[in-house]
């Protein structure tokens, strides 16, 4: 299994992840044609993916899907909630791709991998992040979540790899220029997690199998990306880091580099 960041943050998200047997994409947040530059980028040809997973519907996470599925189509996986919200925002223009619903916290079979979509707490309709697994290896995307509980915890356990939202350091935010209720909406429990938060859920699901941490899904205005690494980087040596990690931070613009899980 491998994955990439192909762009993460508020303007816009998109992962690829790949198996043995299929391509696809969880979120496509940026224009089509961003999407196709970077997966060209990492040798992808946009013809190979094979479905787009979506996490919820705010623009950040779907701008590109209806140009893209129109000229490369497939499926489109979200849950029932979700893709109501995300046909309506397109006028239901989406050529010959398939929709298919899927139900958190409940697993599925494609191709050669295992799903487990989890809810999450997000001010979406219906927002999920993904468990996939794959020949043995287990990865997770992890964002747009206000908080975590123990079901969320256990879910993350015993991955091999994560990307995980890293989206405000607090004290930028409480400081910074943002509105008093748009502070509380990104701080409250349908927002989105800080760097501690993201810090100490991965120190909860810490094993000496997780090898790969990426960061997403930082906020441009209140956060940066040595500030978010550092963060998370000194708690995990602090709390239970003895092994080797890859530890990145995604760009915003630019796709990471693709990690091959082994």
């Amino acid at each position: 299994m491998e994955f990439c960041s192909i762009a993460s943050g508020s303007s816009g998200n998109c992962i690829f992840v790949g198996t043995d047997e299929a391509n696809i994409l969880i979120d496509a947040g940026i224009s089509a044609k961003k999407i196709c530059e970077g997966l060209k980028g990492i040798d992808i040809d946009p013809s190979d993916i094979d479905g787009i997973f979506v996490t919820h519907e705010h623009i950040d996470h779907i701008q590109g899907i209806s140009t893209f599925v129109k000229k490369y189509p497939m499926e489109v996986f979200g849950t029932k909630k979700t893709l109501k919200a995300l046909y309506s925002k397109f006028d239901g223009d989406f050529g010959e791709s398939i929709f298919t619903e899927i139900v958190p916290d409940i697993d599925f079979s494609y191709k050669d991998a295992i799903i487990h979509p989890f809810a999450v707490s997000h001010d979406a309709a219906d927002p999920v992040g993904y468990r996939i697994e794959s020949e043995g290896k287990r990865f997770a995307v992890a964002t747009d979540m206000g908080f975590f509980d123990d079901r969320i915890v256990n879910c993350l356990k015993d991955l091999d790899a994560i990307c995980i939202e890293a989206n405000h350091d607090i004290n930028m935010l409480m400081v910074g220029k943002y509105p008093y209720n748009l502070k509380q909406r990104v701080s409250g429990p349908k927002g989105h997690l800080s760097n501690d938060a993201a810090a100490d859920l991965l120190c909860r699901i810490f094993s000496e199998r997780l090898k790969y941490i990426m960061l997403i899904h930082l906020s441009k205005d209140n956060n940066y990306a040595e500030l978010a690494y550092e963060t998370v980087r000194a708690e995990l040596l602090t709390r239970c880091c003895n092994s080797p990690v890859i530890l990145d931070v995604a760009g915003r613009n630019a796709a990471s580099d693709i990690y091959n899980i082994i």
